[in-house]
């Protein structure tokens, strides 16, 4: 669901999300999922790259951290 922002906190978060998303970190990521992704599409299907784990999870289970939360995985660096 859609935050309801004015239209000026939606442009000011559209930055903000974009300038986080064009940093190293999260390029290289990206490109490691992609990656991964082309050499088994089956199981990417419908899946998020956890690079903590190394594996394929569905998309709410990696973003909850498995369960834990986010704030202990904060600012951590991962291969990829």
């Amino acid at each position: 669901m859609a935050q309801k922002l004015s239209a000026t906190a939606r442009r000011d978060k559209a930055a903000r999300d974009l300038a986080f998303a064009k940093t190293p970190a999260r390029r290289a990521k990206k490109a490691h999922a992609q990656r991964e992704a082309r050499a088994n599409p089956e199981a990417a299907t419908g899946k998020d790259y956890d690079h903590k784990d190394g594996r394929w999870e569905s998309p709410a289970r990696n973003r909850s951290n498995d369960g834990e939360g986010t704030k202990k995985e904060s600012g951590k660096n991962y291969k990829t």
